[in-house]
């Protein structure tokens, strides 16, 4: 990257006070914002894909993602310094596809899977129209937001939800730009289920941004603002890092 990383810093979000923000440099300032529990309380994808599968099939299908999760596949790791032949163990029900996912996102690619496989697009696009009756700002982060925009600081959202929804949900914020899960689609028109690029959390929310930020840059002074664990390696790009208690 072309900006150095300045010293991190964690504080609760009483700290991220109008008077707080401040330019220190000729470059434009950065604000990045996660989504889920940090600008919006409670989690979004449930609530889409309940508006497109129903909540009877959505129901069915969390069950049976979080078996397929938990029955995923493994490497196998050399054990007592051997190596041991057989290169995998298969409990049933395990997909090659998400062997090294962590437990959430392979749970999340099941139900993605399950819930969205060959849906027509324009049906999710209905669905999202339907999710700006769902949002409940975490008011203090949304504040914080518009103090940022006030500033001309340039916002970046960057969310483990469906870019399918987003756009919607962020139609009345001063937000430029969106980094988040997105689903792909066939020739057909219909979702196959699988997200292009991996889930947009953790260590890969981190690296895209790392990238963006490259790609964008460069920036004076950056703000970012998350829920821990989950947003901690994204956190330690900024210069200033505000932890959010997840907000429900």
């Amino acid at each position: 990257m072309s900006q150095s990383t300045a010293h991190k810093t964690a504080a609760p979000v009483a700290a991220a006070r109008a008077g707080d923000i401040s330019q220190e440099s000729d470059l434009p300032g950065l604000a990045v914002f996660d989504f889920d529990g940090t600008l919006a309380r409670g989690d979004s994808l449930l609530p889409f894909l309940a508006r497109v599968a129903g909540g009877d099939t959505l129901r069915r299908h969390l069950a049976g993602s979080v078996a397929g999760a938990a029955s995923r596949r493994f490497p196998v790791r050399p054990l007592a310094g051997r190596h041991l032949p057989g290169r995998e163990t298969l409990v049933k029900g395990g997909d090659a596809s998400d062997a090294d996912d962590d437990f959430k996102t392979a749970f999340k690619r099941r139900l993605l899977r399950r819930c969205l496989a060959g849906v027509p697009l324009e049906r999710a696009r209905e669905a999202a129209a339907e999710m700006g009756a769902w949002v409940r700002w975490h008011t203090p982060l949304r504040d914080t937001l518009m103090r940022h925009a006030d500033q001309g600081h340039r916002i970046l959202v960057a969310t483990g939800a469906l870019t399918l929804y987003m756009p919607v949900l962020l139609a009345d914020l001063p937000v430029h730009d969106l980094l988040g899960t997105e689903m792909a689609v066939g020739e057909d028109g219909l979702l196959t289920g699988e997200m292009v690029a991996g889930n947009c959390v953790r260590a890969e929310k981190a690296r895209r941004l790392a990238l963006w930020m490259e790609e964008t840059g460069p920036y004076g002074r950056r703000w970012g603002y998350g829920n821990q664990p989950s947003d901690l390696p994204f956190l330690a790009l900024m210069d200033e890092a505000t932890v959010v208690p997840t907000a429900h």
